[in-house]
Parts: structure tokens; sequence; C-alpha cells
């Protein structure tokens, strides 16, 4: 079960009586309960049949009461339990999920966590309702989900400014979602999203970003990685040490992976490493400009620099001063 899924079925008039939104990603949760509040009853019945409780102040017993009346001028009512995770005695709720109103969609968003399965009420849940779980999507999922947010809204985008979105905002989908649309308003009848895009309209400078500090790492060009960590030291918020390690750790850890590939050409080294055909070549001249030992040497610099960002063996150090001194042991 997919939040799209759900949606899908909920605009061909096909409902469950109970739905069960819980996990750590809380932008398809949101999607579901937003599509919930706002498209399955129209505004005229929305006045008599929509209700919405919050878990920190409901009470089971008004939340079942809710649920067990019976639509008013329309064929169904909703009834939505938002932050349900906070709600006390939340296992009162099993009676009516074991026997609920047919004529009620009740929809249950549990946010950043999951319904204990091994207790009795974690099972009921699972097996009574349209169960819905949901889990944080992996770094090296954000271009993907994110090129289909750009094609969702009639755009496309380029490979370059792609990473450029995704590396500047990090893994926060209502942010990446918020941006592009954004983007596809200022773009006016433009509908290809390029670098000067970003630069223009979210803030991301095209020449001084993590992408091109990993680009001049990988080449070895040192003065550039230099320039643009004194950018970062004058423009904190454009480049911090907590966002440009992990983006280094996972460029050079596939990189690492290439070295185990038995045939790297680019077809096979871009399947075999999970990254864009586009970019391949990018990951293979890394891989000849510092060979197996270079970037192991690389990786046990990332991990050793990590730590001194966070305080460990590090008597204060600047961050610009911890990247400086990194990527010249790093080129050395």
């Amino acid at each position: 079960m997919s939040a799209e899924k759900i949606i899908s079925d909920w605009k061909k008039g096909q409902f469950k009586p109970v739905y069960w939104l819980e996990g750590e990603e809380s932008f398809f949760i949101d999607q579901v309960m937003n599509y919930a509040e706002h498209k399955i009853l129209s505004e005229s019945e929305a006045g008599f049949n929509l209700t919405i409780f919050y878990g920190k102040d409901a009470e089971w017993a008004n939340v079942v009461n809710a649920c067990m009346r019976y639509p008013m001028f329309a064929e169904r009512q909703v009834v939505l339990l938002k932050e349900a995770q906070q709600m006390r005695d939340i296992e009162k709720l099993e009676a009516y999920i074991e026997n609920p109103t047919p004529s009620t969609i009740f929809v249950v968003s549990y946010k950043d966590k999951k319904v204990d399965g091994r207790l009795k009420f974690g099972k009921m849940v699972k097996q009574k309702t349209e169960f819905f779980t949901t889990k944080k999507l992996y770094d090296s999922q954000l271009p993907e989900w994110a090129s289909q947010m750009v094609q969702q809204h009639g755009l496309s985008i380029n490979p370059k400014a792609l990473h450029l979105l995704v590396d500047h905002i990090g893994n926060d989908l209502s942010r990446i979602q918020n941006e592009i649309e954004k983007l596809a308003v200022n773009l006016g009848a433009r509908k290809n999203i390029t670098e000067d895009d970003i630069e223009n309209y979210i803030g991301v400078s095209k020449e001084y970003n993590v992408f091109e500090l990993q680009t001049a790492i990988a080449q070895k060009d040192l003065p550039k990685a230099i320039r643009i960590i004194h950018y970062f030291e004058a423009n904190p918020k454009a480049g911090p040490i907590q966002m440009i390690l992990p983006a280094l750790y996972n460029f050079f850890s596939k990189v690492f992976m290439i070295f185990s590939v038995p045939q790297p050409d680019e077809k096979s080294v871009a399947g075999a490493i999970g990254v864009n055909p586009y970019f391949v070549r990018d990951y293979l001249g890394a891989a000849r400009k510092y060979d197996y030992a270079g970037v192991e040497k690389i990786l046990l610099l990332l991990h050793q620099y990590n730590l001194r960002g966070v305080g460990v063996h590090d008597g204060g150090t600047s961050d610009a001063g911890l990247m400086k001194e990194m990527a010249v042991k790093m080129m050395g």
C-alpha cells in the first residue's frame, strides 16, 4: 500500500472504514491526510460530515462517538485523528476498529513512530485496517523522487540542476516539493529547470556548492576546492560541515565500489553503484585519480574529520579550517 494507491482508490470512490497511517516519513502521511480533509467530501458536505481530532487533546470516547454517528445529507462522513501518537488510551479504539461504521471513513495519522506489532492492539490494527507504513527515503533515492515530482508539475530538469537542488535541501520531501512549486511559478512559459534557475530562485550558487567541492576534490583541483571552502566560510549556511561530509562520504564510498566491478565500463559501473549514467564519468575519473589506496585514505579522513567536527580530539578548529586541512590531506 502506498499514498498514491490510497488516493487513487479514493478518487475512484473506493473507501475502507479505517485507515492507519504510520512511520518515519511524515510527507506521505500528510499527503493522504490532506486529501482526506479537503477532497473526499464536497465543501457543503464537509460542514456537517468532517470531524478532526488531535491526539494530544482527544478523548477516546469522543473519537468513537464521532465515528459512530451517521452522515448528514451525504453518503459518508470523514473522521480524522491527527498526531495520534500523542493520544492517551489509544488502545481503547480497539472495539471500534474491530467493528467500524460502514458510512464513516476514519483516518488515523500516527507519525514518527510505529505501533508495537507485538501487542494485541498493534496486531489488530495491522489486520483490521487499511494499513500504511512509511520510512525515510534513502539519500540515493532522492534524485529520482525529486525528478518524478518535477515531472508531475509538467517540467523537466537537467541532471546537474537536479543534484544541486537535492544536495542543497537534503532529505526533506516537503521542502523539495515547495521549492519545485516555487520554480514552476517563476519559470513562466519555460518547462526546463537549469542550474541558473536553482541559483536564482532557490539561492544555491552554481559555482560554490557541495557538488562543485566534490568535483574539485575528485579532480584533485586544490585551488578550486579552497576557493569554494572560502565561500562557505563567508556564507556558513551555504555549506555547513555537517552537510558536506556526508555528501563527500556518499560520493567516495561509491567510487570505492568501482574497484570491485569486474568490467568497469560506464554502463556496468552506473548499474553497480546506482548512479545516473550522466555522472558516472565523475566517479570513474575519481577512481583513476586516487586509486584504491587513495580512496580508502579519503574515507578514513572523512571519518576522522567528522569526529573532529563534533569536537572529538579537536580544540575548536573552525569548520573552514577543518575542511581546508582535510582537502590538503586528501589530495596530498
